[in-house]
């Protein structure tokens, strides 16, 4: 299956989401690239909105990123199912400023009968610097 499989049925349910005038509007610049096997691939440009007052990438926004773009790449894994989180980490390892473009992988690291556990990096696309790694456990439903 290639990896791009998956794309146009996440980036569907990505768009649904963002213009659903909830709590997911924040991710109506966040860009869905590509997503298949139980990866996905999303990316941005830090803008205004997605800092703290210090013009630096807001922790609760990476925080958000890491949820969602897991919960996409756990969507197209060959044993996908829809899960709710159980626990979210992220480890904060450099600032990202507003003009920065950053893309954020995420991977599917293991199903197992009732819970699933992916990984996150979130990345400077000039630099290569990692901005933020997250771990995220959710419960399959």
């Amino acid at each position: 299956m290639a990896a791009t499989s998956k794309l146009p049925l996440i980036q569907a349910m990505w768009l649904q989401c963002s213009k659903s005038g909830g709590f997911d509007a924040i991710f109506n610049k966040v860009k869905l690239i590509s997503g298949g096997e139980g990866k996905c691939e999303a990316e941005f440009t830090v803008e205004k909105e997605h800092t703290n007052f210090m013009g630096y990438l807001h922790g609760g926004f990476s925080a958000s990123v890491v949820d969602m773009v897991s919960s996409m790449a756990l969507l197209t894994h060959p044993k996908h199912n829809a899960g709710v989180s159980v626990n979210i980490s992220v480890s904060y390892l450099k600032g990202a400023q507003i003009g920065e473009e950053i893309l954020v992988k995420a991977h599917t690291d293991r199903v197992a009968k009732k819970l699933a556990f992916l990984s996150v990096q979130i990345i400077n696309k000039e630099t290569g610097d990692l901005v933020a790694l997250g771990s995220h456990t959710k419960y399959l439903l």
